[in-house]
């Protein structure tokens, strides 16, 4: 499916160069914080169109909420205008909501291209490099601690065909199930990096909201055993080593 994209403008285009000297960063500093070449900040600031999917990049680089955007232009993270998307999930709408079927429409598609964009880096480095040895790496900085220097060209690469897969399981309408723990923790990062765009684009949205995927997972352990500072051992089922295995929802 083509990326949407937001229309550029002049007046856009001065605000961001505008808030980037305000800023005091070079175009090439804005550029790594925003994950954009240079080339493609350069077209920002000079009117060009915004890829919907590097918005959020672009707003983290600038410290802005939102982009300083005509109200009455299209909001590009309403709910309804993601409901013919390819990821949108039937099964989501109709067990969780439409909030949920939108986090993974738009999540699934900015988990994409940080897992790509790793992956196609790491395969210019030596092996056994990690994503925290890249520069520009934003899954380097969402992705749980413990583990960061086994997230290597073989780990990612086994990253892609899963979030592949949770966005062929969307895209069927079929029930969405997590089988394993990488499959989860996909899941999560997908609806946390769809969250604050989300919440940005639809105020009216209820606080916890996105409790939902606990209630797809049947707990919260991916939250307490990966993200709470706990060490965990060889034999933990949440360890690294045991990502890729079946272990839930299997008869």
């Amino acid at each position: 499916m083509a990326k949407k994209s937001i229309q550029g403008s002049k007046d856009l285009s001065n605000k961001i160069k505008e808030r980037r000297i305000e800023l005091n960063l070079t175009i090439e500093e804005a550029a790594k914080k925003a994950n954009v070449g240079t080339k493609t900040w350069c077209r920002y600031e000079t009117g060009e169109s915004i890829r919907e999917d590097k918005y959020k990049g672009l707003c983290r680089a600038l410290n802005w909420k939102a982009l300083p955007i005509d109200d009455a232009e299209e909001h590009p993270y309403n709910l309804n205008s993601y409901t013919h998307d390819t990821y949108w999930s039937k099964y989501l709408e109709n067990h969780f909501g439409k909030a949920a079927a939108a986090s993974i429409a738009i999540g699934s598609e900015i988990i994409n291209d940080y897992v790509n964009d790793d992956y196609n880096k790491l395969a210019h480095m030596p092996k056994g490099t990690h994503i925290g040895q890249i520069d520009d790496s934003w899954l380097s900085g969402i992705m749980p601690k413990q583990f960061l220097m086994r997230y290597d060209y073989d780990f990612m690469y086994q990253f892609c065909n899963v979030v592949d897969h949770i966005q062929e399981m969307a895209s069927s309408g079929e029930k969405f199930i997590a089988h394993s723990v990488i499959e989860e923790l996909t899941i999560y990062l997908m609806v946390q990096e769809a969250k604050e765009l989300l919440e940005m684009d639809n105020p009216e949205m209820d606080t916890g909201w996105d409790d939902w995927i606990f209630d797809l997972f049947g707990d919260d352990d991916l939250i307490i055993y990966l993200y709470e500072n706990h060490y965990l051992s060889e034999g933990d089922e949440s360890h690294f080593n045991q990502w890729m295995k079946y272990q839930y929802y299997t008869d």
